[in-house]
């Protein structure tokens, strides 16, 4: 028997998160292009930003027809948020008087490159990075590498980049809320055992 889900976040009703995701505007529209594989995963992070930010829209896919229309809403300049040899830092952008459309792939990094290949003219934008030096808050998984973020994170990363002084810290509210569910879940001696730092 399976178990009852919210319909807005779609964690278990008995774990729902919505009291914790917050209405918040941004200057920036955020386009999240979600992998399919990424759907049902337990923390579906880009699902949260996309429920937090009054300017955001997430789009489920492997190849997007329509992306001719979506990356050119009027009065924006589309970037996406990938790494490259070619990527400029979000600081660049700082102060400006056109607002981003601040396009981000949600997937593995593998699935996030397959996303590029099957979509040209996603793979054809110009890019944008973080600072370095990004430490995550994804306590179950191992980073790929150092700076390496879930989708939220680099979201309120990036955001709190183009829009200083606002702070967008209460996107994070839902995601720590269920990291710590799923740590309670396992039992504190089985994440000690597998993700603590060694």
């Amino acid at each position: 028997m399976s178990r009852i889900q919210c319909p807005r976040c779609l964690r278990p009703q008995s774990h729902c998160l919505c009291t914790l995701i917050p209405n918040l505007d941004s200057r920036t529209r955020v386009l999240l292009l979600q992998h399919p594989s990424e759907v049902n995963h337990a923390l579906n992070t880009a699902r949260l930003a996309a429920l937090g930010l009054n300017n955001a829209e997430l789009i489920v896919g492997e190849v997007f027809d329509d992306l001719p229309s979506l990356l050119n809403p009027p009065g924006y300049r589309a970037r996406l948020l990938f790494p490259g040899d070619d990527a400029q830092p979000l600081q660049a952008y700082v102060p400006s008087d056109e607002p981003l459309l601040l396009v981000v792939p949600d997937g593995t990094w593998r699935k996030a490159r397959k996303l590029l290949h099957l979509n040209p003219l996603l793979a054809a934008l110009p890019r944008v990075t973080l600072a370095e030096g990004g430490v995550s808050r994804y306590r179950l998984r191992k980073a790929p590498g150092p700076g390496a973020l879930s989708t939220v994170e680099a979201i309120v990363q990036a955001l709190q980049t183009l829009e200083a002084p606002t702070s967008f810290e209460p996107l994070l509210r839902p995601f720590e809320a269920l990291i710590e569910g799923q740590i309670a879940a396992m039992g504190e001696e089985t994440f000690r055992r597998n993700h603590a730092e060694k």
